[in-house]
């Protein structure tokens, strides 16, 4: 079965772990055949920062677009049934120009990285060394003119967007939330609505300078996660959300659960509590 909310579960948050995995995974096998030639999605691979002002180190994105060669063509994707969602576009300072190129590479393959897409954990929003280290990798992102996407659908832990959320106007920060960090010498963001109550967006990838960017369907991929890791059979959606909601979305939650027979009240015949059929008697 499918989650009972149109769009982010919060109650996957407690498996976290898992779902997470899930997103990295749905979310390259989706945009995998709409790369242009030369470009490849791979996952947790190891890359280095090399730079005069930046020591070596390993770097860990969720997923990394690589070009592969310098002789790539001109390519546009093939037409597509995805529209993308509209976001909101806030322009970036210039870079300094004594920071316009920093060489991202595999040190076997010598693959420049176009491209990191970077589904946000709580390590990464609350105190600590992985907060610490995300905001290195940000910057270095930056430095490198690597597109940064960051995809935020938890609620533990302060937001830690590139953009700055005291950028973000109020209308636009929601409880989730998406930013695209477009690259290049005219840098933006792409800020994504992304509310409790609403289907995930579209969102757009960018590449390089030349190419079309490509769309991914978060939405599509959070539902095959919830498909895969059954939890239809495995969430108590009796009990509250870790953390909990606040007093609207809890109220909102609680009817959208009931309506659709995953709480007590005003359930559907024949279905037990998680949302299951009964076999007829």
């Amino acid at each position: 079965m499918s989650s009972p909310f149109p769009g982010m579960d919060p109650y996957l948050e407690r498996h976290w772990g898992d779902v997470h995995h899930s997103l990295i995974s749905n979310s390259r096998d989706q945009i995998q055949p709409a790369l242009p030639p030369g470009l490849r999605a791979r996952m947790e691979e190891r890359v280095f920062v090399e730079a005069p002002s930046i020591k070596n180190r390993q770097l860990y994105p969720d997923i990394r677009v690589v070009e592969r060669g310098s002789k790539a063509k001109l390519y546009s994707p093939s037409a597509t049934a995805l529209v993308a969602d509209e976001p909101l576009v806030l322009r970036a300072d210039d870079e300094p120009k004594t920071e316009s190129f920093i060489e991202i590479i595999d040190v076997e393959t010598k693959r420049r990285v176009v491209s990191v897409i970077e589904f946000l954990s709580p390590a990464n929003k609350l105190p600590g060394e992985g907060r610490g280290l995300y905001r290195k990798k940000q910057r270095e992102c930056r430095k490198g003119r690597v597109n940064l996407v960051e995809i935020d659908l938890v609620r533990r832990g302060r937001c830690v967007l590139m953009v700055g959320q005291e950028n973000i106007p109020a209308d636009w920060r929601t409880v989730y939330q998406v930013c695209v960090n477009r690259a290049g010498p005219n840098p933006e963001h792409l800020i994504y609505r992304v509310p409790l109550r609403a289907r995930l967006p579209v969102i757009r990838i960018p590449l390089r300078p030349k190419d079309k960017d490509i769309l991914l369907d978060l939405q599509a991929a959070l539902e095959l996660a919830y498909l895969k890791g059954a939890y239809d059979g495995d969430i108590d959606y009796e009990a509250q959300p870790d953390p909990p909601l606040n007093p609207d979305d809890a109220a909102w939650a609680d009817e959208l659960l009931r309506s659709k027979g995953f709480r007590k009240g005003r359930r559907p015949r024949g279905s037990t509590r998680n949302g299951k059929r009964r076999k007829a008697d």
